[in-house]
């Protein structure tokens, strides 16, 4: 294959891929892109919205942020359905793109084409001098090279690993562990450093076998491909048979494809894109531009490896999109409206109402029955609440053993009273029972239960 021709052995074991250096309108168009994805990612932990960090995924303590909004436990449904919106918008998107996410969004991609490879293409220069200078001896040359290289890969490195750990536990957290004494915060200076290591390696040794073997997404495309979805191919009804350009050929008709492999040598994967669609592919573009160059100056039209469907190669089949296509739109769509119909009516202070396990109603006198509640309110904000707790019917009376006027942000309190009743209110035996928080004048949460009492005349 004339992947191969592309990798060396840089260690035991590993071939090494040396990708040429890429260019073109799509490569300027994913740059910019990229520019774009890598400002959005670096700056969510440190931009703040209502108090809080746009984006906070902090698994420890269990609090979620998002532009604004703080997800706790209790909104746990809320996270599952956002899961599965996600798994449902990454098939759609398969179904129709193909793998464009990984070439163009995935952080994955972007961090080692657009800025790993980018530093490694300026110290070391395009793959014929990556793969010399790996091949030559241990000179000055060499050892400044390799040295500032991986040097500026581990700052870079350290810039990631601190901006994961303030998604994890909070950017506030994370200047803590800058700014005051390492014994202070052992475990977090170990997770900063262990992080850079990690990704260290990652950019610096295992490169696209994240794409080509860990990740299994690339897996995926078998299953979720079809016929009709648009993907980066080889327009092989065109191209075939390959002949190389020969001056004063006239006896042999050969394709567009003149043979030159550039479409092999500029692949961050190491693959040949004339062989077919492959699990390896990440349509990241570079082999279209690079064709396009070799068209343009062979006077051939563009687009031999383009955005393709296999109906449209095989068949000229015009593009359209496909009914299962609009299958996943649909479902996606009504999940989505589900899940927007949930964050509409989610309310900031989460209230729970129980009657005490193991209790009767109890008689208060000739005329008054009682019930024994527990509650639990929750603050889903960034702010301490002052609130009244009451029952929706003015006519009921609350007896407080334990009380609270103040709601914690972020926190929880516990309320145990006794909810009394007039006994010519009741009639019949099981009733319901509302009750309200109640702050600056607005109804935060309501919660119902049940009231149980002799009704009259039983």
């Amino acid at each position: 294959m004339l992947a191969k021709n592309k990798t060396e052995n840089r260690g035991k074991g590993r071939n090494f891929i040396y990708p040429k250096k890429p260019s073109g309108t799509l490569y300027t168009y994913r740059k910019w892109v990229s520019y774009a994805l890598l400002l959005f990612l670096f700056s969510c932990p440190f931009l703040k919205l209502n108090g809080e960090q746009w984006v906070l995924l902090n698994f420890i303590e269990r609090k979620f942020v998002f532009f604004g909004l703080i997800f706790t436990p209790q909104d746990f449904y809320l996270f599952a359905l956002a899961m599965l919106i996600f798994i449902i918008f990454i098939v759609c998107f398969t179904v129709v793109l193909g793998r464009l996410w990984c070439g163009w969004a995935c952080p994955q991609t972007i961090f080692m084409e657009m800025v790993f490879r980018r530093i490694e293409y300026w110290i070391e220069g395009d793959a014929s001098k990556q793969k010399k200078l790996d091949a030559g001896p241990w000179n000055t040359e060499k050892i400044w090279k390799k040295g500032s290289k991986h040097f500026i890969f581990l700052v870079i490195s350290f810039a990631i690993a601190n901006t994961f750990l303030a998604y994890m536990i909070g950017s506030d957290a994370l200047l803590n562990i800058i700014t005051e004494p390492v014994t202070s915060h052992v475990s977090g200076f170990i997770s900063i450093w262990l992080f850079t290591f990690i990704f260290y390696g990652v950019f610096a040794y295992v490169r696209e076998v994240v794409c080509t073997v860990i990740c299994p997404y690339g897996r995926l495309q078998g299953v979720l491909l079809d016929n009709q979805s648009l993907v980066v191919a080889y327009d092989f009804t065109r191209g075939e048979p390959r002949g190389h350009l020969q001056r004063n050929l006239t006896s042999q008709k050969t394709g567009d494809c003149i043979d030159c492999a550039l479409c092999v040598q500029v692949c961050p994967t190491g693959i040949d894109i004339r062989e077919g669609t492959q699990p390896e592919c990440v349509n990241c573009t570079a082999c279209i531009d690079v064709c396009n160059e070799v068209m343009l100056k062979t006077g051939k039209p563009k687009n031999l490896i383009g955005f393709f469907n296999q109906d449209f190669i095989a068949a000229r089949k015009p593009y359209k999109i496909g009914l299962k296509s609009y299958g996943y739109a649909a479902v996606l769509l009504l999940v989505l409206m589900v899940f927007s119909s949930l964050i509409y009516k989610r309310e900031n202070v989460q209230t729970t109402v129980l009657r005490a396990s193991g209790t009767l109603y109890q008689s208060r006198g000739t005329d008054k029955t009682s019930n024994l509640y527990n509650a639990e309110l929750v603050n889903k904000t960034n702010k301490t609440i002052k609130f009244t707790f009451r029952s929706q019917d003015g006519n009921d009376e609350i007896d407080f053993i334990q009380k609270a006027a103040a709601l914690p942000k972020e926190g929880t309190v516990h309320l145990t009273f006794f909810l009394i009743r007039k006994n010519n209110a009741i009639k019949k035996y099981k009733t319901e029972a509302v009750f309200e928080v109640i702050a600056d004048g607005q109804v935060l949460s309501t919660a119902t239960t049940s009231f149980f009492a002799q009704a009259e005349g039983d």
